[in-house]
């Protein structure tokens, strides 16, 4: 019995990675950098520089800074998973037949469940002018994250549970500028993760003789169970190009780390995991745009490639592949307006269009798809150096066919253990406030 297959499978293509939905976007990343990017829908945010959180998309934005600044906010999201109009199949019993033995399944419908949860994602930024050459910054926040958590009643929850990701970036970076038009920038990334994921289900099948003894741990209440915990270094780099005071480009490079976490909690049913989890995290560049096209309004825009083509599978630092993904890199295509209303408020609003990292391969722990935002914001200047963001997006995905399945390995062959097909459905509200304080 390969208790490792096992332990992947029902892990469902997530591992210490996430479901996407908790995420709000596609993949397991995190947009949630700022309230004022939220109310755009993140458009132009490598170049527009309207405060201290632009160190998080593009680090030579912060040479567009004069005096030292500081933003800190978070971000609620409400997700809303929904799985519809499931048929759940499973195992049953093994009978004998002529042919040797051979499974008997059973099959029920599953009632619509709900795995959505509201996540909080905090944020703060600092930049700080040196001279008119460079600026420096540092940042805390994050770029992945999720949480989904199915009820302890859904019936198949071998291929649902709990999956519970969290990842801190803290952030030191620079940016210099070469002339009027030109500055660049770069930083360092020091990101740490952490994970929760339980499985559970199946407790019947450790009672067939088929499977022998040590099957019988290997199912029930704690089929999965690990809380792991690890660190990587990335880096990243910008250029932002100004035409003139009413017209500037940026571009930005990150670089992610590939993550190894491991933890006292490292088991499926008592057999612990060798070596550590390797979780690679996907490159980013970002492409974005602003023009000031009167005196009152502009318009922005931004194109970002996420390379989740990276995230082929997931292996321990021994060599062992746990599981393949097989996901496609993604791509955020983003436009917004700004209108300056007066010298106390500014509106802002936005549409993304964000595609699915998911490909051929799909499951009900991982409801992804291509997404549409649509987003809302403003600005309060509270006071001569101090203001008030705030920002809101509607965020709607799409209905996917989903056939997920449970297998193991008796005898040289794949067995299936259950299998779910269903209609998976990601929404999600998002609400930000955030306050930057001009020193």
């Amino acid at each position: 019995m390969n208790k490792k297959r096992l332990f992947i499978r029902s892990a469902i293509a997530v591992a210490v990675a996430a479901s996407s939905t908790s995420a709000f976007a596609a993949g397991f990343q995190l947009n949630g950098q700022s309230a004022t990017g939220l109310g755009r829908a993140f458009a132009g945010d490598a170049v527009i520089a309207d405060n201290a959180s632009v160190m998080a998309r593009n680090p030579a934005a912060m040479a567009l800074f004069d005096s030292p600044e500081l933003s800190l906010g978070v971000i609620a999201i409400d997700t809303d998973v929904q799985i519809k109009g499931g048929d759940y199949t499973y195992l049953d019993r093994m009978s004998l037949t002529q042919q040797g033995i051979q499974p008997v399944y059973s099959s029920t419908n599953l009632d619509d469940a709900q795995a959505g949860d509201i996540s909080y994602v905090p944020n703060i930024f600092y930049v700080h002018p040196i001279n008119e050459k460079f600026a420096v910054g540092a940042g805390i926040y994050s770029n992945f994250g999720t949480k989904t958590e199915f009820d302890t009643n859904f019936a198949a929850n071998e291929l649902g549970g709990l999956t519970d990701v969290k990842s801190v970036n803290f952030a030191l970076s620079g940016s210099y500028r070469v002339n009027e038009q030109l500055s660049l920038g770069a930083g360092v990334d020091f990101i740490q993760g952490t994970g929760k994921l339980q499985r559970s289900g199946l407790d019947h099948l450790g009672e067939l003789p088929v499977f022998g003894s040590s099957f019988e741990s290997s199912v029930g209440d704690n089929m999965l169970n690990i809380d792991a915990e690890g660190t990587g270094f990335g880096w990243n780099a910008g250029v932002v190009y100004e035409l003139s005071e009413k017209h500037r480009f940026g571009l930005s490079y990150r670089h992610s780390p590939d993550i190894k976490a491991d933890g006292d909690t490292m088991v499926y049913k008592g057999e612990q995991l060798s070596g550590k989890l390797v979780l690679p995290l996907p490159d980013i560049a970002e492409f974005s745009g602003y023009h000031l096209l009167t005196n009152k309004f502009a318009m922005h825009y931004s194109v970002q490639w996420i390379e989740w083509s990276t995230f082929d599978q997931l292996a321990t630092t021994d060599g062992t592949v746990l599981n393949e993904y097989n996901w496609q890199d993604g791509m955020h295509y983003s436009i917004g307006g700004t209108y300056y209303l007066n010298d106390a408020w500014t509106l802002r609003a936005g549409y993304m269009y964000d595609t699915s990292a998911q490909d051929q391969k799909k499951s009900i722990s991982v409801p992804d798809s291509d997404r549409q935002w649509v987003s809302a914001g403003a600005t309060f200047r509270a006071t001569k150096n101090s203001t008030i963001d705030v920002g809101v997006t509607y965020l709607m995905g799409e209905d996917v066919k989903v056939s997920d399945t449970l297998s193991t390995e008796v005898g040289g062959q794949e067995l299936t253990l259950s299998n779910v097909e269903a209609t998976t459905r990601a929404n999600a509200w998002l609400y930000g406030i955030q306050y930057s304080y001009k020193f």
